[in-house]
């Protein structure tokens, strides 16, 4: 499981730490280009919520909060779980959030509670130094995680391994669509989407327990 990998987890929460540290609570403090692609991967990742009133979410790598940010304006009264493994992020989201009762947040490597949807945005695309196979396992390991934090569904993105290879990076995971898609099928749901056509070096998989 991912929280049997301390090391691995540890080294994750510096990193993002570090970025937070340096960007301060911004797109760019949680690694990403900026707020135009921020928003986009929201977009997709949001798909897999079906609105319903009191509809609650989990959010892995939940960083300053921006998700719920995004989610709120269609879902006023969100019963929201944020979860990172970066104290410091946590710290950032709580004093940005302080008014929403309905938001809470958790120094956590996993959800403490069920809810009906469990999102992770980003959280599989910095390997650091580990390799390939022990990140491979992080990412299973996480994604059975989410499956059972979610009654409804679940929803992440990868970088694919579809990148131009000039722009790939050996500090960062890009892992098959097709692998995962296949997994998700076979472990967790008949009902699986994959989005590989927003623009970004990336992918989204929406896993659909009810239809």
């Amino acid at each position: 499981m991912a929280k049997d990998n301390p090391e691995l987890l540890a080294d994750v929460a510096r990193y993002y730490a570090a970025r937070l540290a340096l960007h301060g609570a911004t797109p760019r403090g949680v690694d990403w280009n900026g707020a135009e692609s921020q928003q986009l991967r929201f977009l997709q990742l949001g798909r897999v919520i079906t609105p319903t009133a009191g509809v609650s979410v989990n959010d892995l790598g939940c960083g300053y909060g921006a998700l719920l940010d995004f989610l709120l304006p269609t879902l006023p009264d969100l019963r929201y779980h944020g979860y990172d493994v970066a104290a410091d992020m946590i710290d950032a989201a709580r004093q940005r959030h302080a008014a929403h009762s309905q938001a809470s947040f958790y120094v956590a490597s996993a959800p403490v509670e069920v809810a009906d949807y469990s999102i992770a945005s980003g959280i599989f695309n910095v390997r650091l130094q580990h390799t390939d196979d022990a990140w491979r396992d992080y990412l299973e390991a996480t994604l059975q995680i989410l499956d059972t934090s979610s009654v409804k569904g679940f929803a992440f993105n990868c970088l694919t391994r579809y990148a131009d290879a000039d722009r790939m990076r050996d500090d960062l995971y890009y892992a098959d669509p097709c692998q995962l898609f296949d997994l998700c099928q076979r472990r967790f749901s008949r009902h699986v989407a994959l989005l590989h056509d927003y623009g970004l070096y990336e992918f989204t998989l929406l896993v659909r327990k009810t239809l």
